[in-house]
């Protein structure tokens, strides 16, 4: 039976200390594409590059959301997680109950 690929999410380091967020199917061939300067824009002449953190999320949907929710968290908090500080895929899974809105 054939099995899906999951989405992951995925943190690069580049050369003048910053940090990029993004998801991939294949994060070793996206890592490569970046490295090659055909990923992101923001990776472009940034380089070298390092692969410092992956999680499995599931579904594509599942990986934009928590792409969303890592991207807001403060750099001290993405470094926190990329150290093991924080709690990978757990957020990557269906929540239970709720219409996904926020407020009232």
């Amino acid at each position: 039976m054939f099995e899906p690929m999951a989405w992951h999410l995925y943190l690069l380091r580049c050369g003048d200390g910053t940090l990029y967020c993004g998801i991939a199917l294949d994060v070793e061939a996206r890592f490569q594409a970046h490295q090659a300067g055909r990923g992101a824009k923001y990776t472009r002449g940034r380089g070298p590059l390092e692969l410092v953190y992956r999680e499995a999320c599931g579904t594509k949907g599942e990986a934009l959301r928590r792409e969303r929710v890592v991207k807001a968290l403060s750099r001290a908090r993405k470094l926190g997680l990329i150290a093991g500080g924080g709690t990978p895929s757990a957020a990557c899974r269906p929540r239970g109950g709720g219409t996904g809105r926020r407020g009232g």
